[in-house]
Order: C-alpha cells, then sequence, then structure tokens
C-alpha cells in the first residue's frame, strides 16, 4: 500500500502539472518537494495546498487510517494550553467558539511558518 508522499506524487504526476510550477507557488525547493514524497505521513495543509494547484481532492486518495495519521486531525484529546499571550491573528467568526478549531488553525500556521523559515534557511545557507 502507498503512503501519502507517494500518493501525493502520483496525483501530481497524473495531474500534469510541472513540479517547477508547484514549487514556485508554494515557495519551496524542489529537493523539499522530493522530500516529502519520500514521507510517510504528510502535513495536512501542504497536501491541501498542493489539490489547490493541482485541482486535486486529496480526500478520496488517503484511507481512514491515512487520514487518521495526519497531523493536526483531532483524536478525542484537547491538549491544554496556558498561555498569557494574546494572538495577533483573527479568526472568522464562524470558528471563534470552537477553541479546538482555533488551536488548529494556530497550529497549521505556526507548521507554515517553520517550513518558510527552514526552507529561507536553506536558501542563505544552503544543505548541511
Amino acid at each position: 500500500m502507498p503512503h501519502q508522499g507517494e500518493i501525493l506524487q502520483e496525483a501530481i504526476k497524473n495531474s500534469g502539472i510541472s513540479i517547477t510550477r508547484i514549487v514556485e507557488e508554494l515557495g519551496i525547493t524542489r529537493p523539499t518537494i522530493y522530500r516529502k514524497f519520500k514521507e510517510e505521513t504528510i502535513d495536512y495543509n501542504f497536501v491541501k495546498r498542493i489539490g489547490e494547484i493541482i485541482n486535486h481532492d486529496f480526500s478520496n486518495d488517503f484511507t481512514v487510517v491515512q487520514q487518521s495519521s495526519l497531523p493536526f486531525v483531532p483524536t478525542g484529546v484537547k491538549p491544554i494550553v496556558t498561555s498569557s499571550v494574546t494572538p495577533r491573528v483573527t479568526f472568522p467568526s464562524n470558528i471563534e467558539s470552537d477553541s479546538s478549531k482555533q488551536l488548529l488553525v494556530l497550529q497549521s500556521k505556526y507548521i507554515a511558518l517553520l517550513e518558510s523559515y527552514n526552507e529561507l534557511l536553506l536558501k542563505v545557507y544552503g544543505p548541511k
């Protein structure tokens, strides 16, 4: 059974859209996307962004087991967040009442920020 990276790679290949175009729209490097193809589990937001670029819905491609292993899928356990920092992010009004959704939004933005930071480090300092 193919893992998430292989499913992602196959969907991109079948879309006919070039890897170059995808990495340019994502703002990542070619080596980064090829590393993603080797990963067994991939961040949901990354998969979603690629789906938007290639006009593909990945919800039918991943099994229930694979979907549950995607990061940020609630597992029924709510983490305890204690922080006195006021978030600078404004949330759409439809999710303001659900703190777990707010946490998911913040987590996805944090991961995206870390990925961007890592890409910048690679551009500035090169690979190790």
